[in-house]
């Protein structure tokens, strides 16, 4: 009876836990599960990073619990905020901010949030296998438009067996998705650097071990952290063009265009397998409640808008910066990748290839709208916004009827424009003057003159770190020291912000998911 008892015992407790786990993964609201998620992700890497030993280099100096549990909370966050150097830690500590990035990264955590999802449909049982591959065939053999009507009517008795397997090849596919840009980005980095000798020479000389700078750098560029082992970020690698090439796709498809690629990956699948769940999940993405998962013309949309931005950016660095002090010592060819690199690494990489201390005030502008964007913004026509949602229904609602109100753009992105424009016109003061013209300062200029406020900072001929002994100080607003240029803007914005009242619905084409 004693072995009963135990086994009765041990299943009561094991009832219980499951029970408790289920309320709290089911019950809680998914922001503090995140929470609770971050917060644990966090203290297990201060915790292993406290218990690890730093770099033999850097004994006795030891990093303060402080900067290692920020350090630890910034990797896990995907944040790559620093408050000590990284050529600090030792090889067992950046495996160990590897995997905090690859915990805390977008495509593992929806994953995480898929295989919970699934969890909660049980396991159907096949009832009547002989009619599966029937079923299997007729659904491949319907149009893609005839699909979800088949899926609702004929095919309602198997609609719950499915979506379980639907889920599970879901599933499989973004973990093999995971693994495998993983394992190619890091063989891609590690055979780079055994074939250059000048970026074997720079990991060499830092003591880096090629498999472990590899590693980490796969994993912190498909996360979209920024982190890099060396103390110069990816400055000190500005002249290896085939490596800011191999780390570029990384960035992409681990965020911005990680829907775009999983779209596409089951398109493919769905072609060559001819498997009925990989055309359940590409007509019945909204039923299956994964967040990357998007219909054909949303995907494309927001790839589109990634593309766009990443030109946008390019060119207005080039044009302020190809001649600049961030670009000294490079030809045209590494010109151009730099600026590519830097260019796509402003939205959440944050692998920086330049000096950013140096580059012009009007692209940090440009750098901090890209920043504040999230990953999945989107451009999609009011036109065809219900042809791009979760649905699938299509829209009444034509192109041409709507293009007034897809050029509109939102209050914010009109200030943006404005102050990154007078950056650009006031670009020789913003260097020569920088305590009179920082951004702040024309920010909040912008700002009084978009909202008919008035109020002005003023200019302070005390502050010029070059002394005028011309300049004498005047009762009127800092825009009276701008140029010509500066002040016809300014003029606009006036305009523009006593007319914003007929602007209040602006930016509706733009979704910011």
């Amino acid at each position: 009876m004693e072995p009963l008892f135990s086994f009765g015992w041990t299943k009561s407790i094991r009832s219980s836990a499951a029970a408790m786990f289920n309320l709290i993964l089911f019950r809680v609201s998914p922001f503090w599960a995140h929470l609770f998620y971050f917060i644990l992700l966090s203290l297990f890497g201060f915790i292993t990073l406290k218990l690890s030993k730093p770099r033999a280099s850097s004994i006795p100096f030891s990093p303060p619990d402080l900067d290692l549990f920020f350090t630890s909370v910034s990797a896990s966050t995907l944040s790559s905020m620093s408050t000590v150097e990284m050529e600090v830690f030792s090889s067992a500590q950046l495996f160990i901010l590897a995997v905090l990035m690859l915990l805390g990264g977008e495509v593992f955590t929806s994953m995480i949030g898929l295989q919970l999802r699934k969890s909660k449909f049980k396991k159907p049982q096949d009832s009547n296998p002989d009619s599966i591959p029937q079923i299997e065939l007729q659904i491949v053999n319907q149009k893609p438009s005839e699909l979800a009507i088949y899926f609702g009517g004929i095919a309602t008795n198997n609609s719950n067996n499915l979506k379980y397997n639907s889920m599970n090849c879901l599933c499989y596919v973004v973990s093999v998705y995971l693994l495998v840009v993983q394992v190619a980005g890091s063989s891609l980095v590690s055979l780079y650097v055994t074939l250059i000798p000048r970026a074997r020479k720079v990991l060499s000389s830092k003591g880096i071990p090629t498999q472990i700078y590899s590693v980490f750098m796969a994993v912190s560029s498909f996360a979209n952290c920024g982190f890099v082992p060396t103390n110069e970020n990816m400055t000190i690698f500005r002249e290896n063009s085939g490596l800011l090439l191999i780390l570029l796709p990384l960035v992409l498809v681990g965020n911005t265009l990680f829907p775009f690629c999983l779209r596409m990956v089951i398109w493919v699948l769905e072609r060559l397998s001819k498997r009925v769940e990989y055309a359940y999940i590409l007509n019945s993405y909204g039923e299956l409640g994964y967040a990357p998962l998007m219909s054909a013309l949303r995907s494309s949309l927001l790839a589109a808008t990634v593309v766009g931005l990443i030109v946008l950016q390019l060119v207005v660095f080039c044009a302020m910066e190809w001649n600049s002090e961030s670009m000294v010592g490079l030809n045209s060819y590494q010109k151009f990748v730099v600026a590519l690199f830097q260019t796509t690494n402003s939205r959440h990489a944050g692998e920086s290839v330049v000096d950013l201390s140096v580059v012009s005030p009007a692209i940090l502008v440009i750098f901090v709208v890209m920043m504040y964007l999230p990953p999945y913004t989107a451009f999609v026509p009011i036109g065809y916004r219900d042809l791009a949602s979760a649905n699938g229904t299509k829209s009444k609602r034509k192109w041409k009827n709507s293009i007034p109100d897809n050029l509109k753009l939102s209050d914010l992105s009109y200030i943006a424009i404005f102050v990154t424009i007078i950056c650009i016109t006031e670009r020789i003061k913003l260097k020569e003057d920088p305590l009179n013209f920082s951004i702040f300062n024309i920010l909040l200029e912008v700002v009084s003159a978009y909202g008919n406020v008035g109020i002005s900072i003023g200019y302070s001929c005390k502050r010029r770190l070059i002394p005028d002994g011309n300049c004498k100080d005047a009762w009127y607003g800092f825009a009276g020291r701008w140029s010509n240029e500066g002040k016809l803007i300014l003029i606009i914005v006036m305009f523009f912000g006593r007319l914003k009242k007929f602007n209040m619905r602006g930016g509706k084409a733009w979704q910011l998911a």
